[in-house]
């Protein structure tokens, strides 16, 4: 229940950030978004901290320089990340969005390929459908494609990389405080870009945006990350990335509910084929099946 709530904030936040660029700049609104989820984050963390000094296992307490430096690479990352794909709901709709940056599950698996990884007929076949998906998704009749789209499916591989580093440098480390230090880092590089960027930041701007930044701040970076981590300590991987994948799904209704943003009959099967080719790529496979 914890994952499936934290698929539906995060969906629904592709709509906040589109509304929250009403008035604000899309590294503005970043700045404060993410600076927003790191504070209201710390007493969580010091929280945290305080019951891994207790807890005889686990990961080691303290702000080790791993630990920042990780949470530094990390928020490097997400700045890249979440700027391109702010940017990027300038020129889409919320929901192709979704979809797209959904597909950062199969982008990750063929990353690894370049790591030495291999990978089941079955993942090339959802690679397969996800491009079918993504071609009726983002390629007019004309052949084109959209400038937001091109944005949104940088942001996916940029998000994948960002699993993979978590993955490698930060699985034996602190989750939670991992996270707060990339928010601040994101946060802080974001308002370093906003006065060569944007426009200057007015009260006024931030009152009008004020429920988008509230609610991708707090409910999108503090509170649906938190449900991750507590609800990953409970579920398999494969049955948390099925969970999280419906993110997408959300993400198309929370657009179409909040602020009427529809899709073709086109876009609407090439979402669908990308849900399922993200679907396809995360059921286990018969060895592991015993495991899940």
């Amino acid at each position: 229940m914890l994952l499936l709530l934290a698929a539906i904030i995060w969906g629904a936040a592709f709509t906040a950030q589109s509304v929250g660029m009403e008035h604000l700049g899309p590294f503005s609104f970043n700045a404060i978004r993410f600076l927003l989820g790191g504070i209201v984050m710390l007493p969580f963390v010091a929280l945290r901290q305080r019951s891994l000094k207790k807890s005889e296992s686990g990961p080691a307490p303290g702000l080790s320089k791993r630990v920042i430096l990780t949470g530094v690479i990390c928020g490097l990352l997400l700045t890249m990340a979440n700027s391109i794909q702010q940017i990027g709901l300038l020129y889409t709709s919320p929901g192709k969005a979704g979809f797209i940056t959904a597909l950062y599950v199969i982008i990750v698996p063929v990353i690894g390929l370049f790591f030495g990884s291999r990978h089941t007929l079955r993942l090339w076949i959802s690679v397969a459908i996800a491009v079918v998906g993504m071609y009726l998704l983002c390629v007019s009749d004309s052949f084109t494609i959209e400038k937001g789209d091109i944005l949104i499916i940088i942001c996916a591989f940029i998000f994948a990389v960002h699993i993979m580093t978590v993955d490698k440098k930060a699985h034996d480390l602190d989750g939670m405080t991992i996270s707060c230090i990339q928010f601040l880092t994101t946060g802080i590089l974001c308002s370093v870009i906003v006065p060569f960027t944007d426009e200057v930041i007015t009260f006024e701007a931030v009152k009008a945006a004020a429920v988008p930044l509230l609610y991708a701040g707090i409910f999108s970076c503090s509170f649906a990350y938190t449900f991750q981590i507590v609800g990953q300590q409970h579920t398999t991987p494969t049955a948390a990335s099925l969970l999280l994948s419906t993110e997408s799904v959300f993400a198309a209704i929370a657009a179409w509910v909040l602020i009427g943003d529809t899709m073709t009959a086109r876009e609407i099967i090439g979402g669908l084929l990308s849900f399922f080719a993200v679907i396809l790529s995360q059921l286990p496979s018969k060895r592991n099946t015993a495991n899940v």
